[in-house]
This record gives C-alpha cells, sequence and structure tokens, in this order.
C-alpha cells in the first residue's frame, strides 16, 4: 500500500500535489523566531534552528488507519525493529524491580540485575509459553519465576530451577536463559528494541542528544501518570497533538493565551521532529489579542501545582517575561540553578517527537512525555500515556513515581489526582474527538485525508518514516 494515494493512483479529485517552501508559504504572523526577538533575551542555538523540508501535498490513504492487514504489516516490520520509549529508570531502580511494557501482542520484561544493569526479557516462559509477569504490571521480585509451573530465572537471565528437574534430562539450563531484546537508556528513559540486530539507541536518537544538552531529567520524578484507552489508530491519537491547527474549534480557551497556526514545526530526521509553541501570546486568529495584563491573568497552560500563586504585571514587564522569572524563582525553590534559562526555555511548549511513540516536552514549566501505542491487535485502539516531571524536594530521597491512574474512555483527566485542572481540559478536548475521527474514517467515500503543507508537515513526515520500515 502506497503512502502517496496520488503517487500510485494518480492525483484524487481536489488535490494537486505539490513541494511547497517554507518561504512560499504565507504562514500568519508573529513566527515564533519573531517571539523570540521581541523576548530580548539569549536563546540556546537549538532554538534558532529552523529546518523542515516540507514533504510533497499528496493526500494520504485513510487505510493506513484502519485497515487491520496494514496494521498487521505495522507491527509485523516496524513495531518490531525500532526503539521504543518503554519507562523510565526510577520505574526499575533497584536490583528486582522491574516493568512489563506490552505493544500489541509483544511483552517485555525490564528489569534491574544484581550488578546495576538493565535486561530486557520476552516476557514468555521457556517451558509452555505463560506469561512470566502480568501485562502492564511493574513491582519487585528477586527472581523471575513462571506463575504456572515454577521454572525461574535469575535476573540475569539465567536458569535456576526447575522442579522435578529429573523429568527433562534432554535440557540443557545453559540453551534455556531467558531470551532478551535489547535495552538502553537515555536521559533518565528506558528503551527497548525487539530487533537483534540493527542501529545502537544513541544512533536512533539523531539530535535529541544534542538538543537536550541544557535539559536534564536526572532529579526530575514522575509526579503524575494517567493513562487512557483511547477509540482509536495509535497514529490518529498522536496527530492530535502535533498540530496546533485545531485549536481554534478544540481548546477556544486557550487562543488568548497561546499561540497556534503560527507554532514552530522543524523536521531533523527519520525519528526526530519538532512543535514549539510560544505562550503568553494570543492567537493570530484572533481579531484584538489579549493585552499583557489580561494575558498573565488567564494563562491557562501553566501548572498551577508549580506555578504557585499568580504574580502581578509590572511597569515594563511582559507577560511572558513575568511568567518566566516567576517560574525560574520556583525552580530555584527546589536547589535548580535555571539563572540561565530564557524565556522560552521557561514557560514554552517545546514538544520532540521521536518515532515511533514518544513525545518529550523540554521546557521548565512543560516538562511532559506523552506514549502512545496500539492496544492489542485491534487497529482501532490504542494507550495513551501521560506522565508529568517534578523536581525531586531538595535534600530528600528520591520520590517514588506516581503511581498510573486509569483513565476510562468516557472519564474525565479532572479526575486525576495532582492534575492542573487546564491541562485536564485540554486532555479532554483533545481526545473526545477521537472517537468521532475514527468513525468518520470508516464512512469516508473517498477513503483519503487532505493534510495541510506546514502545520500538519510532521504527521506527513510520520508516515514518510512508517513506509521506509514497512518497505525495507
Amino acid at each position: 500500500m502506497s503512502l502517496w494515494l496520488g503517487y500510485a493512483h494518480g492525483a484524487a479529485r481536489g488535490h494537486i500535489t505539490k513541494s511547497p517552501t517554507l518561504a512560499e508559504l504565507d504562514l500568519p504572523k508573529p513566527s515564533y523566531q519573531e517571539v523570540l526577538d521581541r523576548d530580548g533575551d539569549s536563546v540556546p542555538d537549538v532554538l534558532r534552528t529552523q529546518q523542515n523540508p516540507i514533504p510533497p501535498t499528496a493526500p494520504v490513504e485513510l487505510a493506513r488507519y484502519t485497515s487491520q492487514a496494514f496494521f498487521d504489516r505495522e507491527m509485523q516490520k516496524m513495531w518490531t525493529r525500532v526503539w521504543q520509549f518503554a519507562c523510565r529508570e526510577e520505574h526499575v531502580a533497584e536490583p528486582g524491580d522491574y516493568f512489563v511494557y506490552d505493544i500489541g501482542r509483544h511483552s517485555v520484561i525490564i528489569t534491574r540485575c544484581d550488578d546495576g544493569s538493565l535486561k530486557a526479557y520476552h516476557n514468555s516462559c521457556l517451558h509452555r509459553g505463560t506469561q512470566l509477569k502480568p501485562r502492564g504490571t511493574l513491582g519487585h521480585s528477586p527472581l523471575i519465576q513462571c506463575p504456572y509451573h515454577g521454572w525461574t530465572w535469575s535476573l540475569d537471565g539465567s536458569l535456576v530451577e526447575v522442579p522435578c528437574e529429573w523429568e527433562f534430562p534432554h535440557i540443557d539450563r545453559d540453551e534455556l536463559a531467558l531470551d532478551q531484546c535489547r535495552v538502553a537508556t537515555w536521559n533518565t528513559l528506558v528503551f527497548i528494541n525487539l530487533a537483534d540486530q540493527g542501529p545502537s539507541l544513541s544512533e536512533y536518537l539523531e539530535v535529541l542528544p544534542e538538543h537536550f544538552r541544557n535539559w536534564d531529567f536526572s532529579g526530575w520524578r514522575t509526579s503524575v501518570h494517567a493513562r487512557k484507552e483511547l477509540p482509536c489508530n495509535w497514529k490518529a491519537a498522536q496527530d492530535a497533538f502535533i498540530e496546533a491547527y485545531h485549536t481554534r474549534l478544540v481548546h477556544p480557551q486557550a487562543m488568548g493565551t497561546s499561540g497556534d497556526v503560527n507554532a514552530q514545526h522543524d523536521i531533523f530526521g527519520d525519528h526526530v521532529s519538532r512543535d514549539i509553541v510560544a505562550l503568553g501570546v494570543s492567537s493570530p486568529l484572533l481579531d484584538e489579542p489579549l493585552d499583557d495584563a489580561s494575558i498573565l491573568q488567564q494563562m491557562l497552560m501553566g501548572d498551577a501545582a508549580v506555578m504557585g500563586e499568580r504574580p502581578s504585571l509590572t511597569e515594563g514587564e511582559s507577560a511572558r517575561g513575568v511568567m518566566a522569572r516567576n517560574m525560574r524563582e520556583t525552580m530555584e525553590q527546589f536547589g535548580l540553578d535555571v539563572s540561565g534559562h530564557s524565556i522560552a526555555e521557561s514557560i514554552d511548549s517545546i514538544k520532540y517527537t521521536l518515532f515511533p511513540n514518544l513525545f518529550i516536552f523540554a521546557g521548565l514549566s512543560l516538562r511532559v512525555l506523552y506514549q502512545y501505542r496500539p492496544l492489542g491487535n485491534d487497529p482501532d485502539r490504542c494507550t495513551f500515556d501521560i506522565l508529568f516531571m517534578r523536581p525531586n524536594p531538595p535534600d530528600q530521597p528520591p520520590l517514588e513515581p506516581a503511581t498510573v491512574v486509569h483513565v476510562s474512555e468516557d472519564g474525565s483527566y479532572s479526575d486525576v489526582p495532582g492534575m492542573d485542572p487546564g491541562f485536564a481540559e485540554v486532555f479532554d478536548q483533545d481526545t473526545a474527538i477521537l472517537r468521532a475521527q475514527r468513525d468518520g474514517m470508516h464512512a469516508s467515500k473517498r477513503g483519503v485525508a487532505t493534510f495541510s503543507a506546514y502545520l500538519e508537515s510532521r504527521l506527513r513526515h510520520i508516515h514518510n518514516t512508517l513506509d521506509k520500515y514497512l518497505n525495507a
């Protein structure tokens, strides 16, 4: 199945396939770079970087979201060959700690060994195939024991006990070590790869280590972890959080205090892309943008649990400057030296996408992870995890990561303990539209989607990278 329907079958009705450049597009003002200019402070070079080779504007087949056959190809040829975010190191901090990561029908046990190393094992007993640990669980166990007949392995994967071993004179214990998959870490995040061969994690991450040199997650714990099963394909769930084109209708409350259609979108390689949305400014779609005093009063995207009492605007200050100063002062109370952080780093939504299943926010006020995964073998369902990170209190032992809170399909994120009400409203709005999109995709006569040239360019980029795996 070809990605570009125009390439495979001729252009669909109403479509002209083009590859416009950024200079040819009449993008709304102010651009994100112009917002940085107005701030007047020094920002990291990575925020001044602009890189987007806009993909061709041909239509995309909706079967890529709805077809069982296409989903099966993804599971076989892509998900088994990519590095994918599984958990944070805090989830497997001590020897014996384990975390079960599930993707489709695959399941992997990640555990910390006695020597401090991490191992990842296929979650299947080598006796008769029983799952060794329940799907979606985490905990502590000094050994890995099958719950059916009791075959037992050490944390390093070696077989240490076979009940009634006289019944198995034909086995070689050394040959029955648990089957491993690759595991590696970066910036407190744990990744697994089901393929025995292929690029290392450091190669796969492309520009991320360089871009995150000033954004270290060490000392930040997971303070809120919400998980929701969504009635849509995993790519449709991602799409809802990649572009801000939908803000006007889906998040009207944010238009006075947040950029949207003037967000910056970058594509850095096959696996990494980025969007940056300026906060503390009004949408260029508003006829009358709010003044700084009104913006400061209506800021909805800051985390009240961290920001505390809203500061007031003083003469000569912008709303962005005041919010950034307040955020830096708050973080300094946690013992963090953030004196060199720019306004943009302090308050803006700086979101990197790592193909296929991870979004990473880099700023101080928005240090969040989004994770997307197919659910079982159903192309119409997926799992969406949100992990908020907060600094560990100074001079205290590291706190335990937050327990996963499951939000029902029709439930509200406002019921998640510790969830900021402003974020809860946004997440509810984003996920509420997905069932209608899924049903509309199945009802489509033309069977194609029409993505925009720039604002949805990173949706195309995901499909483009996906095709490289499917066609390899």
